[in-house]
């Protein structure tokens, strides 16, 4: 019996519909989309594997009364026209069901079935047309093949006839090759005579063997142990069995289709192809064509670079080294000597070339041209120390250099230039009096062309001026003697005339050729004299230079400036200089950027012997060294960096290694002491100087080593060197900066400022005599005769003593003297009046004496009391 709730539910659904299948079967899910991979082949081996969906097609659509009913598959829309053919199904266009489409779409669809035939017919007539094309190109091999096949047979028959004939002892016949043509028609190809049974059987023995290795190349197999037969060119390749090269644009469907995806050759390959069937044409081996080339080797140069330059491989280069005993690598470097022999041995032609190139026709040493004009003379004034000289020059530029001066003196090389009442001007340089300035003096008589001496009346020849007298004449350049202070009370202007004979100086006055003036810097008198006597000499001289040419011409001086760099003191001797010229000086190269007179106003060009400051140097050259203009900027770096490894290797000459290790040795030994100093100053001319006046001061034992010299003011990197070497710091006339003070304070580097030069010789000096070892100075005390010998029961033997000279003391040391030999020398290990141990015996008294460690002691004995004293020495000057 149904329950209350089943009841109210069956009444509920007895007015709906019963939920049911609308087809027979059972209710499922199936899937109507299939997965799948498909690989993808493209050109040079190249695969991709994809994912792809296979959707099924609706069997099943609702019909008549809202009830399901199978529905045939529709046919897949076709795009006209289609370029593609179309694949063939299992059921005919024709009896396809066609319930469904309109009119257009069934057109559509006959055309599209049309335009399929069309192509199907297409695609036939290539196929057929390919095919005989092959045909013919296979009757055409088998035929050259053929008359291949019977020259070899023929050639064979003949060699094997000709072999025959000679073992019977037949006539020798001689073999000469024979032409294409004439060979052919030996073997019957063209037409000639008919082949003999054995020739017959190789040929048809060859042409077996060709139809096999064809039959093999068409079915791709071959035997074993037969060689590779090679796969004949696919029809309508290139001469080489290339494919033919793409034609148009490539595009994705070019590119996944297999003709159009295969690698083809360059136009480069092609041509390069042509040219080699060319020479094999005319005969010639690609190999034989040697191209020889000039090889450009300088002194020393790497493999690489060589083999660069002779355009050949490295490893070319190395085994001809090999070949000559020499192992090297691709980075080493070798001289020009073994580079050329190589250069040689590969076949090139060498020219050799220096490093020094670099200067050829740097500095034109020729005579001016001819439009050479009148230039000042260039007079250098030299002297001894305190000799007038700058006030000399002061009085005739009506100025005050002197005081400017620290001491005094001249420390720096000057150059000034001077204009006459008459608008004649001359060019004077002021070169320092001390010795310590030799090479300074020496460089401004190397650029002057008239030397003024300058005497003092009351001092007369000193030694300074004799050795200016020395550099005048080496120079090969005038004197005229300016004799000054003639207005001081003991002048003896006489006196100095007399003793310039004795250095083979004959004035005027006394029959000779040499001008000597009396002047006074103080009072002005005898300046005009002076003056006449230099343009004299000039115009004796007919002094020209061509202001045409680029500017050449001596360094003067050279320093570091604050906020402008490198300045350095010109003078030009030949050509004119202009703002903007590339010039070299020495080491260092630049481009003019401003150029200063000796007042310090600026000017637009410098020409002969005109003096000027110059602006725009790469770094401070040293005072001596010519300058020149160069074209570019290139040739400056080149000239530069020449002359840069000339000075590496001077240095690395001077402080070679055995030599360093060698005092090294005697450093630590003790042999030799050491005192490393730093220098830096405001002018390189001074930085000279100091380097070479501490240079003269050592001895065997010590001496001053110059670690770092420069140009400026004193930095933390010539704190930091100082503080490595234990060195101390030289500044002249340069300041530590503040970073510099306080890095020196704190860590105890020893800075001292100076500014002349005689006050750095003599602290350096005394540094260098404190770091001598003492000498070592024996002093006499007295003598004691042994009158008697005592044995001690603890001390041992000990001597009663009579001093018969001097004092004996204890502790001094003792020499024991038997028939006046030294037998023994040491201490002595006690001295006792009576019983009570003394500091001294003075002469009269007896005393008693023990030995340290000697027992040896005779009545009769002499002993001879003595100490040591040491006594500091003194650097001889």
């Amino acid at each position: 019996m149904a329950t209350k709730d089943e009841k109210e539910t069956g009444a509920d659904e007895a007015g709906k519909k019963p939920l049911k299948l609308s087809r027979p079967g059972r209710l499922e899910l199936k899937k109507t989309v299939d997965g799948g991979q498909v690989r993808q082949s493209f050109s040079h081996g190249r695969s991709k594997t994809v994912a792809v969906e296979v959707k099924k097609r609706r069997t099943y659509a609702p019909g008549a009364g809202g009830k399901m009913k199978p529905v045939a598959a529709e046919a897949e829309p076709v795009e006209a026209p289609a370029p593609a053919p179309i694949a063939e199904t299992s059921v005919p266009v024709e009896t396809r069901p066609a319930r469904g489409l309109t009119a257009d779409e069934r057109a559509a669809r006959s055309k599209a079935l049309e335009d399929a035939k069309q192509h199907d017919e297409f695609r036939r007539q290539q196929a057929e047309e390919e095919a005989r094309r092959r045909s013919e190109e296979e009757a055409a091999e088998r035929e050259r093949q053929t008359a291949e096949a019977a020259k070899r047979a023929a050639e064979q028959a003949e060699v094997a006839h000709h072999e025959a004939e000679q073992q019977r002892g037949g006539p020798r016949v001689e073999m000469t090759p024979l032409a294409g043509t004439e060979r052919a028609e030996r073997t019957g190809a063209r037409g000639g005579p008919r082949l003999s049974p054995r020739a017959q059987q190789i040929l048809e023995a060859d042409i077996a063997e060709e139809e096999e290795q064809r039959a093999q190349r068409q079915q791709g197999v071959r035997k074993p142990g037969a060689r590779p037969v090679p796969a004949r060119p696919a029809p309508g390749a290139g001469r080489r069995g290339e494919p033919r090269r793409r034609q148009g644009k490539l595009n994705v469907q070019r590119a996944l289709d297999d003709d159009g995806g295969e690698r083809t050759r360059s136009l480069a390959s092609v041509r390069r192809a042509r040219e080699r069937e060319k020479l094999k044409a005319r005969g010639e081996a690609e190999g034989d064509l040697k191209i020889v080339r000039d090889v450009v080797i300088p002194e020393a140069i790497t493999v690489q670079e060589l083999a660069n330059r002779m355009a050949e491989r490295g490893a070319d280069v190395i085994k001809v080294l090999m070949r000559m005993g020499t192992m090297a690598t691709i980075t080493q470097t070798i001289d020009g000597d073994t580079a050329e022999l190589i250069a040689g041995e590969l076949g090139h032609r060498v020219r050799r070339v220096s490093a020094a190139d670099v200067e050829v026709g740097l500095f034109d040493g020729g005579a001016d041209t001819g439009d050479a004009v009148p230039r000042p003379p260039v007079v250098t004034v030299m002297g001894h120390v305190d000799h007038g000289k700058t006030s000399l020059l002061d009085a005739i530029r009506k100025t005050d250099v002197a005081s400017g001066e620290a001491g005094g003196i001249t420390q720096h090389i000057g150059a000034y230039q001077v204009t006459l009442p008459n608008d004649q001007k001359i060019t004077f340089i002021d070169t320092p009096g001390h010795a310590a300035f030799t090479e300074m003096r020496a460089r401004g008589a190397n650029v002057t062309d008239i030397v003024v001496l300058v005497v003092a009346a009351d001092d007369s020849v000193m030694e300074q001026t004799i050795e200016a007298i020395h550099h005048a004449r080496a120079a090969k350049v005038p004197v005229i003697v300016a004799v000054n202070k003639v207005d001081k009370p003991d002048a003896n202007p006489r006196r100095v005339r007399q003793d310039l004979l004795n250095h083979e100086i004959v004035p005027e006055d006394l029959g000779g050729d040499v001008q000597v003036i009396d002047v006074s810097a103080k009072t002005g008198a005898g300046l005009e004299k002076l003056e006449e006597a230099i343009l004299l000499q000039a115009e004796i001289l007919e002094l020209k230079a061509d202001a045409g040419r680029p500017a050449q011409g001596a360094v003067i001086e050279a320093r570091l400036e604050r906020g402008r760099g490198a300045v350095a003191t010109l003078l030009v001797q030949r050509g004119t200089l202009h703002v903007g010229d590339i010039f070299v000086a020495g080491s260092e190269w630049g481009r003019v950027r401003a150029l200063l007179d000796d007042r310090g106003n600026p000017v637009d060009a410098a020409g002969p012997a005109f003096p000027v400051e110059v602006l725009g140097l790469q770094g401070a050259p040293n005072a001596g060294d010519l300058f020149a203009v160069v074209e570019n900027e290139a040739k400056a770096r080149e000239v530069s960096e020449y002359r840069r490894s000339l000075q590496r290797d001077k240095i690395a000459k001077t402080a070679a290694r055995g030599t360093l290790d060698e005092m090294f040795q005697r450093i630590a030994a003790g042999e030799i002491k050491e005192l490393p100093v730093v220098i830096k100053a405001d002018v390189q001319g001074s930085v000279e100087a100091l380097a070479g006046a501490l240079s003269k001061l050592g001895t065997d034992e010590v001496g001053a080593r110059v670690l770092h010299s420069g140009v400026g003011g004193i930095n933390e990197s010539d704190i930091t060197l100082a503080r490595a070497s234990n060195a101390l710091i030289v500044g002249f006339n340069v300041r530590a900066n503040p970073q510099a003070r306080e890095i020196a304070r704190r860590d105890h580097i020893d800075i001292r400022y100076y500014s002349i030069i005689y006050n750095v010789v003599d602290d350096i000096r005394a540094m260098l005599e404190g770091m001598l070892a003492p000498q070592m100075r024996e002093k006499f005390l007295g003598n004691a005769e042994i009158r008697e010998v005592f044995t001690v029961t603890k001390a041992g033997k000990v001597a009663g003593c009579m001093v018969t000279e001097g004092t004996v003391k204890r502790g001094a040391r003792v020499r024991l003297l038997r028939d006046n030999v030294v037998i023994h020398e040491g201490t002595l290990k006690t001295l006792r009046r009576f019983k009570d141990e003394v500091r001294e015996v003075k002469e009269g008294f007896e005393c008693g004496m023990a030995f340290e460690n000697y027992q040896d002691i005779q009545v009769g004995d002499v002993i001879e009391c003595f100490e040591v004293e040491e006594v500091a020495r003194a650097l001889q000057a």
